[in-house]
């Protein structure tokens, strides 16, 4: 699994002009599912972002995680993060997973977030076209790679 973590003030999520996700200060997660990703990616995942220290301490060090602050998370499939760009100008998303396969581990990802957090976390539509608008904060941005864990 792939994710880009980026720290927002707010941020929404549309399909077809109708908002469909909404969060104040928090993260939004662009989530990117392989073929070869499992459940254990999403836990090792769900643990990673919520831990992720990030958000300004009184002393404006980053030094406090999105459970500290309280804070929300925004999660938006985006298959395009596994785009290859090696060869010619057309993306191949060959490793991404089936839409049946990635839409059931990205739903398990955002179910397990909820239950860390104690909350719902909104999300976009899987496979619907989506117009996200956020308040960049930072700005802060962080990608995360399970085929990186070490």
């Amino acid at each position: 699994m792939r994710l880009v973590i980026q720290r927002v003030q707010s941020a929404n999520v549309s399909v077809a002009d109708k908002v469909v996700g909404k969060i104040g200060q928090g993260l939004t997660l662009l989530v990117g599912i392989e073929d070869a990703d499992i459940e254990e990616d999403a836990l090792w995942l769900v643990k990673k972002v919520t831990q992720l220290r990030i958000f300004d301490d009184e002393d404006g060090v980053m030094n406090k995680s999105v459970e500290d602050i309280n804070g929300e998370l925004l999660a938006i499939s985006q298959f395009t993060l596994l785009a290859k760009t090696k060869k010619g100008n057309r993306p191949s998303y060959i490793k991404a997973a089936s839409p049946e396969k990635a839409a059931a581990l990205f739903n398990f990802f955002v179910q397990k977030l909820s239950e860390r957090l104690e909350k719902e976390v909104p999300k976009g539509r899987f496979g619907e076209h989506m117009v996200i608008n956020q308040v960049n904060d930072g700005p802060v941005t962080i990608l995360i790679d399970t085929k990186n864990k070490e």
